[in-house]
């Protein structure tokens, strides 16, 4: 038997890398996303490609088919589902490599993206790696979104959008698994955002180990507008309670602090119609986030400051908004039961665990 097969065993020197692309209209990004694959400093027959199309309509797919023309070990294959989490469990499925990653059509890889993730996972013995988020922005507006999603004023304690040292996290973007690893934590297709944050809890929750190593580059490409920035971070709030609700044991308090941002707002303005000093609370968030925008954005370009003057409060009252819809719509889980996510916020006293049903296949 070939040693980089042995998926029990230690990896090779070289083991195969299955990279599993999902992808929906992307025809503006596909295309610089499949070639840096392609130029990885890692051996070409060593690289399985495979590419989900959720059935875009803008063009995508022939794009996708053109780039890999030729290329050993790819494919471009559809996915009816269309989202994220049925992609990548379908190239997790049918992925032949030893380590198995899953890639955004959104992003673009380092050249030595590949081989920093397996000596990362041969060096630390983790159970998943992964490369900071390292957002990029074409347009002012994109632009301020990528400085401000990379700042802790910006993202709290998600270190991993940030760190510059290697350390352990609680999820990464785009994890790199061996192929054992995602076969026994395939991908929960109940979650149409989150689906990778719900994945990393899974694995703490068995005891398992998420390193992130600024060795294992790549870029994400920030929303170009507010209004579809205001969508996405809604939809990350929405469906963090049900992350929350399926792993209570990785509840923190600092999950609910956009929540009670909105919540305290709200508040203090209607408290302000009775008691003017009230209004001494939203002046204050207001004031903060004219500081964290001078200092993002002062070392960038002073037309960068008044964007993210409203880049800023979009990231904390969509996330906080989309979480208390969250808390309305799925108030109860499972669904009959008493325990709510405040419970679990509260006391995780008691681990409720996964209960997500196999991914349809």
């Amino acid at each position: 038997m070939d040693p980089t097969h042995d998926v029990d065993g230690p990896l090779g020197p070289e083991p195969v890398v299955t990279l599993v692309v999902a992808m929906r209209n992307e025809r503006d990004h596909i295309e610089a996303c499949l070639r840096s694959i392609l130029d990885q400093d890692y051996p070409a027959d060593r690289i399985e490609i495979l590419v989900f199309d959720g059935g875009s309509t803008d063009g995508s797919r022939d794009v996708a088919e053109r780039v890999l023309t030729d290329r050993p070990r790819a494919a471009v294959i559809e996915n009816p589902r269309r989202i994220q989490a049925a992609a990548w469990n379908s190239g997790i499925d049918r992925a032949s490599g030893d380590v198995i990653g899953i890639v955004s059509g959104h992003a673009t890889l380092g050249r030595g993206y590949v081989r920093a993730a397996i000596d990362t996972l041969r060096r630390t013995g983790a159970t998943m790696v992964g490369g900071p988020v390292r957002a990029i922005g074409e347009g002012i507006v994109a632009e301020a979104v990528a400085l401000a999603v990379s700042t802790p004023f910006g993202v709290g304690g998600a270190r991993f959008r940030y760190l510059d040292e290697e350390e352990e996290v609680d999820t990464v973007f785009m994890g790199l698994c061996r192929r054992d690893v995602y076969r026994r934590f395939p991908f929960d297709e109940e979650m149409v955002r989150n689906q990778d944050d719900e994945l990393s809890y899974r694995i703490l929750d068995d005891g398992g180990r998420i390193v992130c190593n600024p060795r294992i580059e790549s870029s994400y490409r920030s929303r170009p507008t507010l209004a579809t920035l205001w969508a996405q971070y809604f939809d990350y709030g929405f469906w963090k309670v049900r992350v929350i609700q399926k792993h209570p044991q990785q509840a923190r308090i600092r999950h609910l602090v956009p929540a009670m941002l909105v919540a305290g707002l709200a508040s203090t303005a209607v408290a302000a119609r009775l008691w003017p000093p009230a209004a001494v609370a939203p002046m204050g968030y207001l004031a903060a986030v004219a500081v964290a925008s001078v200092v993002a954005g002062g070392r960038r370009s002073p037309t960068i400051v008044p964007i993210l003057a409203l880049v800023y409060p979009i990231l904390h009252l969509a996330y906080g908004l989309g979480f208390i819809t969250g808390l309305i719509r799925h108030r109860r889980w499972p669904p009959g039961s008493r325990r709510s996510v405040l419970t679990a916020l509260a006391g995780r006293t008691r681990h409720v665990g996964w209960r997500g049903r196999p991914a349809d296949r």
